[in-house]
């Protein structure tokens, strides 16, 4: 199981840079590129309700599902 966090295209499709979402989400700029590079491990629901608000979309085009595809080890 996989959860992609795709703030990198939704800041392309809005033409926003790193520092501008920073300052409008109030994180550092550190904060957001672990996300936009899909290192991060978490987000709290105020940062994606921050970013929902700043990038004007829903949880759903910041976040997909991918399903693992791998038999489990027997």
């Amino acid at each position: 199981m996989m959860i992609r966090i795709k703030l990198d295209v939704m800041m392309a499709e809005r033409k926003m840079s790193l520092n501008r979402l920073s300052e409008l989400v109030d994180l550092t700029p550190a904060n957001l590129s672990i996300l936009k590079n899909e290192k991060g491990k978490a987000i709290r629901f105020t940062t994606l309700d921050a970013l929902c608000k700043a990038l004007n979309c829903q949880p759903g085009d910041l976040l997909e599902y991918i399903q693992n595809t791998e038999e489990p080890q027997t």
